[in-house]
C-alpha cells in the first residue's frame, strides 16, 4: 500500500510488524504523492477489468491478455517523458545495477551468527514451496512430491550463494501473476530467467524512469486469487469447525505476529486439533442388514436388524491413551453393560461370591435384580448379552495403553459371562495383539484370534451360545471350558 501512495515508512521487521506498518501508514497518509495515488488508481481501472475478462474468456483465448506488461510499458514512457520524478516527487525505479558480480565463496565466519536465523527460514521457504505447489497442483491435476521440491529449493539457494544472491523460494504474488497469464510449465520458468537475463545485462536501464506504484498495483491485483480464499471459508466451516479455526488461527498468528510464529502455534495447533478429534470419537451399536452379511450404525440407518444377545461396538479412531478412558465410558453407556459395577453390585450382596460364581450368563440376571437403584450414568443392564463385538475397522493403530485396555474389557466382560471378540483388524494391529498375548491358548488374557470380518464373529458367537446352551441342558459347565481358541 505504500508503494500506492508514494510514502515512505519505516520498514518493521519481526513480531507486530504488519500492524506498526499499517499504524505508520495511517500516520503519514497526509504525505500521500497525489501523482503514485492517480496513477495507481488509472492502473488500477485498466488492469482489473482486463484480467476479469482474462479469466471469463480464457476458454475462447488461446493466451491470455498481457495487460500488466502493456501497462508497465507505457507507465514507463508516461513517466520518462513527463518527467514525474522532478515534476511531482514520483517514486520511481531508478538505477538498477547491471552485470554479475564475480562468484566468491561465502565468508565461513558469518556461519554461527547466522545459524539460528537460517533454520527457521529453510523451513519457511520450505513449507511456503510446498504448500504453494500443493495448491496449484491440485488446481491444475498433477502430484506433487516434497521430496522433489526440498531438492529443487536446495539448489536454487546453493549454487547462487556464490554470486551474492538472497535466500530463494516461492512466492505467492509471483506464483500467483504466473498462473494468471496461462503458465502451467517449467517453460515459464525458462522464459522469466532469460528475461531477466536481459534485464540484468542490458534492459535494466530503460526501467528508471517505472514508478513502484505500478509495480504495487501489478502485485495486489495478483493477490486476488489468494485473498479469495476467504470466500471459501463459510463452505469450509459448514465442513470441518475444527480446520477452520486451525486456518483462521495460523494465518492471523502469521499476519500480526511473525510467520515463523504463526506457522510454529498453525503446526501446535493443528496437532491439538487431532489429539481433540481422537479423544472423543464417534462410538456407535452396528446392526445388521437384511439378507446382506454387512453391518452399519443403528444411529444412522434405518431398518437396519438387531443380532439376538450379542452387541456390535464400533469405535471411530485409533485406540491409545488419550481416550482410554472414553472408550470405556461410550462402550458401557452403549452396551448398557458396565461389567465393573456388575461384579460390584453382585459382591455387596450376602453369599455374593458363590451365586455370582455359580450361575455362568445367569450372573447378568441375578445382578441387575439386585440392583435397586442404578448409576444415572449408565443405561440399565442387559440381562441377555453373552457376546460382545468390538468392530476394529476404524482403527489405525493400538498403543500399549490401548492393549491393556482391551484387555482389561475382555476380563471384565468374563467375569460377569460376556465373551469379547474383535473382528476387522488389520495387520498391525493384529500383530499387536500378538504381540501382547491377545492371541494365545485358553485361559491367557485374551484367548481369541480377531475374525477378519463382523459377520464370522456373529456366526461363531451364535454357535458358541448354541453349544453353551445345550452344555447348560446336560449340567454345569466347567468354567474353564468357556474359553475358546478361534480359529480363521
Amino acid at each position: 500500500m505504500k508503494y500506492l501512495l508514494g510514502l515512505k515508512i519505516p520498514r518493521h521487521e519481526g513480531v507486530g510488524s504488519f500492524i506498526l506498518t499499517w499504524v505508520d501508514l495511517f500516520r503519514y497518509i497526509h504525505n500521500t504523492n497525489i501523482c503514485d495515488l492517480l496513477t495507481s488508481l488509472v492502473a488500477l481501472a485498466i488492469i482489473v477489468p482486463v484480467k476479469e475478462l482474462n479469466e471469463r474468456y480464457k476458454e475462447r483465448m488461446k493466451a491470455p491478455f498481457p495487460i500488466e506488461l502493456l501497462v508497465v510499458i507505457v507507465a514507463t514512457l508516461i513517466s520518462h517523458y513527463f518527467d514525474f520524478e522532478q515534476r511531482y516527487k514520483a517514486a520511481v525505479c531508478g538505477d538498477i545495477p547491471t552485470g554479475f558480480r564475480k562468484p566468491t565463496v561465502p565468508d565461513i565466519s558469518l556461519f554461527p551468527s547466522l545459524a539460528m536465523d537460517a533454520l527457521p527460514i529453510a523451513v519457511i521457504g520450505f513449507a511456503m514451496t510446498v504448500s504453494l505447489a500443493e495448491i496449484f497442483g491440485k488446481k491444475h491435476g498433477y502430484a506433487v512430491s516434497a521430496n522433489q521440491e526440498m531438492i529443487a529449493i536446495g539448489m536454487c539457494n546453493l549454487i547462487p550463494s556464490f554470486f551474492y544472491c538472497f535466500a530463494s523460494s516461492a512466492a505467492l504474488t509471483k506464483t500467483l501473476l504466473k498462473e494468471s497469464t496461462g503458465s502451467q510449465t517449467q517453460v515459464s520458468g525458462l522464459v522469466t530467467s532469460l528475461v531477466l537475463l536481459l534485464v540484468l545485462l542490458w534492459i535494466s536501464p530503460l526501467f528508471y524512469s517505472l514508478q513502484t506504484s505500478i509495480l504495487g498495483v501489478v502485485t495486489i491485483v495478483n493477490l486476488r486469487g489468494g485473498l479469495r480464499k476467504f470466500r471459501d471459508t463459510p463452505r469450509m466451516w459448514q465442513l470441518s469447525k475444527l480446520d477452520t479455526v486451525v486456518w483462521w488461527t495460523t494465518m492471523l498468528c502469521s499476519t500480526l505476529v511473525t510467520t515463523e510464529i504463526g506457522l510454529l502455534v498453525g503446526v501446535c495447533f493443528a496437532l491439538l486439533c487431532i489429539i481433540f478429534r481422537t479423544q472423543r470419537p464417534r462410538a456407535t451399536l452396528l446392526g445388521k442388514v437384511s439378507n446382506r452379511e454387512i453391518y452399519e450404525d443403528q444411529a444412522t440407518y434405518k431398518q437396519l436388524s438387531s443380532i439376538a444377545n450379542v452387541k456390535i461396538f464400533r469405535f471411530e479412531s485409533s485406540l491409545y491413551y488419550a481416550n482410554k478412558d472414553y472408550f470405556k465410558a461410550v462402550l458401557y453407556q452403549k452396551t448398557g453393560v458396565n461389567p465393573v459395577l456388575l461384579r460390584a453390585q453382585a459382591h455387596t450382596d450376602t453369599g455374593s461370591s458363590k451365586g455370582f460364581w455359580g450361575t455362568g450368563f445367569g450372573c447378568l440376571k441375578q445382578a441387575g435384580r439386585r440392583a435397586e437403584q442404578p448409576p444415572a450414568d449408565s443405561c440399565p443392564p442387559s440381562t441377555e448379552m453373552h457376546t460382545l463385538i468390538l468392530d476394529c475397522g476404524a482403527m489405525q493403530f493400538i498403543d500399549t495403553v490401548g492393549l491393556s485396555v482391551l484387555k482389561e474389557t475382555h476380563h471384565d466382560y468374563k467375569q460377569v459371562g460376556v465373551q469379547v471378540l474383535l473382528a476387522n483388524c488389520n495387520p498391525s494391529i493384529r500383530q499387536r495383539l500378538r504381540e501382547g498375548g491377545w492371541a494365545g491358548e485358553a485361559g491367557s488374557a485374551g484367548g481369541q484370534l480377531p475374525f477378519h470380518s463382523i459377520h464370522d464373529a456373529v456366526q461363531f458367537a451364535e454357535r458358541w451360545h448354541q453349544g453353551e446352551s445345550e452344555d447348560k441342558q446336560d449340567g454345569a459347565p466347567d468354567p474353564a471350558d468357556l474359553n475358546f481358541q478361534v480359529s480363521l
